[in-house]
């Protein structure tokens, strides 16, 4: 049976159970109980990226809380903020490239999920939510001030320059850390990794579940 070591960040309105060696599986539920069945469930979705990065996740993958954390207003927003002590372990090459991987195959998987889904998504039951462009411009506005979380300043405001910002946190993933944050600033790199690929695949799921007829 192979562990999948999650970090369980509580508040009393809301939890977040995150993946901690798989960036970009996190999901919220109103307890942990809840937040663990919707990671649990968003799994099969993630495993066709785990493989295209050329790291599969195991079929006996088996879900364990090894941490848990008291969250804040970020969290009960709906924001996995906590700095786990596991996202303070050291880093060596292979963990870096794997990381890099991981996170390069959520942005694929973004891309080709907003390649094919509807201009107008489906609007929630008040009329709000993004449509497609502005959910993908959000995402990259982010990732800019993401970057600056990890001593890089970018302005993705073209596709080349959303490029460039995207190869440069790669190449920063992919550097040996003693798990220090990163260029002095506020996030370690296992942490740098998981906050942004959530955030990708956050969107990118929303995306996907919005296209589709109520």
């Amino acid at each position: 049976m192979t562990t999948i070591r999650v970090l369980s960040e509580h508040t009393p309105k809301k939890v977040y159970a995150s993946a901690l060696d798989w960036p970009g599986i996190a999901r919220s539920g109103r307890d942990e109980s809840a937040a663990l069945e919707a990671l649990a469930a968003a799994i099969p979705r993630y495993r066709p990226i785990a493989a295209a990065a050329g790291h599969p996740l195991p079929d006996d993958a088996e879900l364990v809380v090894t941490e848990r954390i008291e969250g804040d207003a970020s969290t009960a927003f709906g924001v996995p903020v906590k700095i786990a002590d596991a996202d303070r372990e050291p880093v060596d090459a292979a963990a870096g490239a794997r990381m890099a991987d991981l996170l390069a195959a959520c942005w694929d998987a973004l891309d080709a999920i907003a390649k094919t889904a509807p201009e107008e998504l489906r609007k929630g039951p008040r009329g709000g939510g993004r449509d497609r462009d502005k959910v993908v411009r959000h995402v990259t506005d982010a990732e800019g001030s993401y970057a600056a979380s990890v001593g890089r300043k970018h302005k993705p405001e073209t596709p080349e320059a959303i490029a460039a910002m995207r190869a440069d946190l790669l190449d920063v993933l992919r550097q040996p850390s003693d798990g220090s944050p990163i260029a002095g600033r506020r996030w370690p790199p296992r942490y740098a990794a998981r906050r942004i690929a959530w955030h990708v695949m956050d969107h990118a799921w929303e995306i996907e579940d919005r296209s589709d007829p109520a």
